[in-house]
């Protein structure tokens, strides 16, 4: 079974969330007998052909030069691409960006589309582009033949709002059993006594809410921000607020300090506030992080009762001065090490996607009849 994997920016990661998941999950289709392609942009840092048996595809990618309008360019190069391969299934993985190219989708193929977070209510964009992203979701759905659903929160919205069943699959995370803290000497932080974030600098993850927190409590921890801050918003937030106390490190891909630094903060912001099940959070639940997350119904379908919850400012700042002591935290972590170990692991999810491309791949022939 042949699959192409568009939507993201590539393999392997240089990125983020849907980057990671799609080196995970074609990595691991591949281990399973699956072909799989994934589409990645001219200028990635990984020039290769093939990467741990997945063939890449690169195709032209303008963003760096014109902004958001390239990110348009490089689906549209995509999808174009596409037409002239044998794909039996076609994954997209969100549709912000491809929704206007749906009908250039080659024929006689299964279009299968992760449909992310609920982007049209995302306060980072501007009143029109939520009116452009509200008809590109509807658009999506249209021409998709199968749904996939993150979070059992969008596959509740997806049924009660368009009458459409999505399946649901989560991400998935691998657990990280060993914590020196001799890993983190480099970054000049004491274990336990530093804040943590992790996170892409944009408005709706909450990074200047959480900044201001940090200062507006009592606490003497610095707060260590890992994400790359060269976009506007990223410079903004360097030229206002770095000091001692807010020191921001840009990206680091290399997993284990970053599972080191998870575990060892004192409290690890979870700031994202919209969006499906985030990889990022997974990834802190499986290194045992202390997570302190942004109150939404996606952070709480998947937590429950093992973090704490933030709405504001002051909230975060009164929960950073009354910080649990590390014996409080021992049950949270450890319910949540139970729930990667059950529910958010790479091996169950990748199996479920195995089966779900079968499945599906066994019905082609009614869909296209």
């Amino acid at each position: 079974m042949r699959i192409g994997i568009i939507g993201s920016r590539g393999i392997p990661n240089n990125y983020g969330g849907f980057e990671q998941f799609a080196e995970y999950l074609s990595v691991g289709l591949v281990q399973n007998g699956f072909e799989v392609s994934v589409y990645c942009p001219n200028n990635h840092p990984y020039q290769k052909s093939i990467y741990k048996g997945v063939q890449l595809i690169h195709c032209y990618d303008p963003e760096k030069a014109l902004g958001t309008f390239g990110q348009f360019i490089y689906d549209f190069n995509c999808i174009k691409d596409c037409r002239k391969r044998s794909f039996d299934i076609i994954y997209q993985l969100g549709y912000t960006s491809s929704a206007i190219w749906q009908y250039l989708l080659p024929t006689k193929v299964i279009v299968v589309t992760n449909m992310d977070g609920l982007e049209w209510q995302r306060n980072k964009y501007n009143i029109w582009v939520r009116i452009f992203l509200l008809y590109s979701e509807k658009q999506v759905i249209k021409s998709s033949h199968f749904l996939i659903a993150d979070s059992t929160v969008i596959q509740d919205y997806l049924l009660k709002t368009y009458n459409v069943e999505a399946h649901y699959i989560s991400y998935g995370a691998q657990r990280n059993s060993t914590h020196e803290s001799n890993v983190i000497s480099g970054y000049t932080i004491e274990p336990f006594k530093y804040f943590l974030v992790i996170a892409r600098l944009q408005h709706d993850n909450k990074t200047e809410e959480i900044i201001k927190a940090v200062l507006n409590s009592t606490s003497e921890f610095p707060l260590i921000i890992v994400g790359d801050h060269s976009n506007r918003f990223g410079k903004y937030l360097v030229k206002k607020y770095a000091s001692p106390k807010i020191r921001f490190l840009g990206s680091i891909f290399d997993k284990s300090q970053l599972n080191h630094l998870r575990y060892h903060a004192a409290l690890y912001f979870h700031g994202h506030s919209g969006g499906g099940t985030n990889p990022s959070l997974l990834e802190a639940m499986a290194a045992s992080a202390r997570i302190c997350a942004h109150k939404n119904p996606f952070s709480e379908s998947i937590l429950t009762d093992n973090a704490l919850y933030f709405e504001n400012i002051a909230s975060l700042s009164q929960i950073i001065d009354d910080v649990l002591p590390k014996t409080t935290w021992d049950q949270k972590t450890m319910f949540n090490i139970a729930k990667i170990d059950q529910f958010y692991n790479w091996e169950l999810v990748i199996e479920q996607y195995v089966q779900f491309f079968k499945m599906i791949n066994s019905k082609n022939t009614d869909i296209h009849q």
